[in-house]
């Protein structure tokens, strides 16, 4: 995570998530707001289960609901961890109709935990003639330096 989202993330209380949500054209619930809150504390993307362990005063379709709207207005990413979860993170993007915070994933295989590389974009990708992109997702596999690292000992 670059310093910048960091700080913005650990700062994150309740009036900067309901500016957060507003910016992006979302009305912002009690729901929501832990929602936003509960991902922009966490340093890696986080599943619905484990979402749900952070915020024990939703249920999981309270928490899947939240998700879904503020996905659908570019606020929060989805995307396959590399073992068939799907993982959700908050999306620093500027604007509700386009996402402009796309970047490159890495998932470890040793520790299983998705990392965002925030500093590397996602590689243009030409698709041939009569396709239309909605959506890329970009995943690097491979180990962590943490897992190197308790390897090499």
């Amino acid at each position: 995570m670059n310093n910048i989202i960091r700080i913005f993330a650990s700062a994150m209380d309740e009036e900067l998530c309901v500016k957060l949500l507003q910016q992006h054209g979302i009305k912002p619930t009690s729901n929501r707001i832990l929602v936003v809150k509960a991902l922009a504390e966490e340093e890696h993307p986080s599943s619905i289960s484990e979402l749900e362990k952070t915020i024990l005063t939703i249920d999981k379709s309270g928490i899947f609901r939240s998700l879904m709207v503020l996905r659908k207005h570019h606020l929060v990413h989805s995307l396959e961890d590399g073992d068939g979860v799907v993982k959700y993170e908050l999306c620093y993007s500027h604007d509700e109709d386009e996402d402009d915070d796309i970047h490159v994933h890495f998932y470890c295989e040793r520790c299983h935990r998705v990392f965002c590389l925030h500093d590397l974009p996602i590689p243009q990708v030409e698709l041939p003639e009569g396709y239309a992109m909605k959506t890329i997702n970009y995943m690097v596999k491979g180990i962590c330096p943490e897992c190197s690292r308790r390897n090499s000992r």
